[in-house]
C-alpha cells in the first residue's frame, strides 16, 4: 500500500493531517496499535518539519508486509549542520514559531528514536530528504 501527502511550509492547520491518516490507515489493516504510534509520530515529526522550515515537501508512505517505510521530501532551506540537527534542542526555527508552540529541536531526534532506520540528507539552498524504516513484528505462526 502506498499513501502520499503534500505539506504546505507555513500550514500549520493542515500539519498533522498526514500522521493522523497513517494512523488510522495502520489500524484498519490490523497493524499493532504500538506500530500504528510510532510511525504517526515520525509523520507528525516530518511534516512539522516541513511546516516549519521548508517551501513545501511531500510524505510517502509505503506499507510492506514486514516494514513501513516512511519518506520525506522537502524543497526548502536545507540543513548545513546535520549532526547538530540530530541534537535534542537544536533548533533553527525562528522566535515567532517558538511562540506558537514549535520548534523546540526534538523533530528530526524523535524521528530517529521511532524508527529502526533512520537516513537523512540535506543540500543547503535545495532542500532534505528523510527517509525512516519501522520494522513490523513477525506474525505468530510464520
Amino acid at each position: 500500500m502506498y499513501l502520499e501527502y503534500r505539506v504546505d511550509g507555513g500550514d500549520f492547520q493542515a500539519s498533522g493531517q498526514a500522521a493522523a491518516g497513517i494512523k488510522r490507515t495502520l489500524r484498519q489493516i490490523g497493524i499493532d496499535a504500538e506500530v500504528a504510534r510510532r510511525a504517526a509520530i515520525v509523520t507528525y515529526e516530518a511534516e512539522m518539519n516541513i511546516a516549519i522550515h521548508a517551501y513545501l515537501g511531500t510524505i510517502s508512505i509505503e506499507i510492506l508486509p514486514e516494514r513501513i517505510i516512511i519518506q520525506a521530501d522537502d524543497e526548502g532551506p536545507g540543513i548545513a549542520d546535520i549532526p547538530a540537527a540530530m541534537q535534542v534542542g537544536y533548533s533553527t526555527a525562528t522566535e515567532d514559531i517558538r511562540e506558537m508552540g514549535f520548534g523546540a529541536g526534538l523533530g528530526l531526534p524523535n524521528m530517529r528514536r521511532y524508527s529502526d532506520e533512520f537516513e537523512i540528507e540535506s543540500q543547503v539552498g535545495v532542500g532534505t530528504s528523510v527517509r525512516a524504516v519501522i520494522i513490523l513484528p513477525a506474525k505468530e505462526g510464520n
